[in-house]
């Protein structure tokens, strides 16, 4: 280790200490970064929301990552969007970051984010399962994973046994069937009844007003909508005042704490997004994720599944299709069915265009580099796609 770095580690404990004796709090501070590149209300609106979270929790810690500002936070400074999301990534995994708020993230299909709200009839808080990303391609095994995802964050937020409730959507009567299966092999399942006269595990839109679940299992399109409304309804749309945001990502697929906020969402709902995170993270959402899965695997989550999804299980192609060499993939086409997102990959293969398939922020996407998005596109069209290369977000 060279002296300027022993140095700097001199510094920073005595440092830590200095700010232990006045502020109380010693030990390690949760690290909370922001990205603030991309909102439509300006990266003042951003800044400010990460300050109002930093002043409410002396012992958390908020890192800007965006462009040089004047506030009194930590910063990362990086001049695009990209440059922020590649920073962002390489805080995360280097362990500097202990989660991070971001305007758009592509998940992996698999991967699912739970949003926060507090509903209006009592002022009760809610998480809805899901909101943006998706968990698989079958509708019903989606939600299924959905309300797993909402029981972990619930949990890692301190509700030990949350109650949990199925939105009357299409797929609700399977997912419910599906769910006391699992109970019925021993996972532990809070189901709560709904608010209305009749009862039973399916929630009506009463239920949602007055936050009758702790977790609202929804397929995430509907869980999308229903952030934005619960999000800005008193704003009249114009932009996003109230809730925590769209949560964090949950899927076997995603290792990084990531949660997503729009680009509308005003600062209230940045700094209660940032604080969500810190919490979520105190809360040990890794672990809990990690015990949760091998409960619900022990219960016969797959052989469920798999009956399921059995007879909706697309056919074999009649040839492989091999991918050729990777590629950094930072282009985005939206416009395809996610049913169809797969077979739109393996003709960009075919074309000798590497590509992954993702999800944005308003549903799927697929993914390639920047240089060839201009071929893609007509690739994909003239193999009778309908696509869009429009940031949707």
């Amino acid at each position: 280790m060279s002296e300027n770095n022993v140095k700097s580690m001199i510094g920073k404990v005595f440092s830590d200490i200095a700010e232990g004796i006045e502020t109380g709090q010693f030990g390690k501070k949760i690290r909370v970064g922001v990205t603030t590149l991309g909102s439509e209300l300006g990266t003042e609106n951003v800044v400010k929301g990460a300050e109002l979270a930093q002043k409410r929790d002396s012992s958390l810690e908020v890192v800007l990552i965006g462009p040089k500002v004047d506030s009194f936070l930590t910063q990362e400074i990086v001049s695009n969007e990209d440059e922020g999301y590649k920073k962002m990534e390489e805080l995360l995994d280097s362990g500097e970051l202990d989660s991070c708020v971001t305007m758009h993230y592509n998940f992996p299909i698999g991967v699912s984010t739970v949003g926060r709200v507090v509903t209006p009839g009592k002022g009760k808080e809610m998480f809805i399962a899901t909101t943006t990303g998706t968990s698989a391609i079958n509708r019903v095994e989606a939600m299924i994973r959905n309300g797993i995802h909402g029981i972990i964050t619930a949990k890692s937020m301190g509700i030990k046994r949350p109650t949990l409730g199925i939105l009357n959507v299409d797929g609700a009567r399977q997912v419910e069937k599906a769910f006391k299966e699992l109970v019925e092999k021993g996972y532990d399942i809070n189901f709560v009844e709904s608010s209305r006269s009749d009862g039973g595990y399916v929630m009506r839109g009463n239920d949602l007003l007055l936050g009758t679940p702790d977790v609202m299992i929804t397929d995430t399109l509907t869980g999308n909508i229903l952030m934005k409304v619960f999000s800005s309804f008193t704003t009249g749309g114009s932009f996003e005042s109230q809730g925590f945001g769209y949560g964090p990502g949950i899927g076997e697929k995603q290792d990084r704490t990531v949660l997503i906020i729009s680009r509308a969402s005003g600062s209230p709902v940045i700094a209660n997004a940032i604080n969500y995170g810190a919490d979520l993270s105190r809360g040990g959402l890794k672990d809990i994720y990690k015990d949760e899965f091998k409960k619900v695997q022990k219960a016969g989550l797959k052989d469920i599944i798999g009956k399921l999804t059995k007879d909706a299980a697309p056919k074999a192609q009649e040839e492989e299709v091999k991918a050729p060499p990777k590629e950094t993939v930072t282009g985005t086409i939206s416009g395809i069915d996610i049913m169809e997102l797969e077979d739109a990959v393996s003709v960009l293969w075919k074309n000798g265009i590497y590509a992954e398939s993702g999800m944005g922020c308003t549903g799927p996407i697929v993914m390639v580099n920047e240089a060839k998005l201009s071929d893609a596109l007509k690739a994909l069209s003239n193999g009778g796609y309908a696509v869009d290369d429009s940031d949707p977000c």
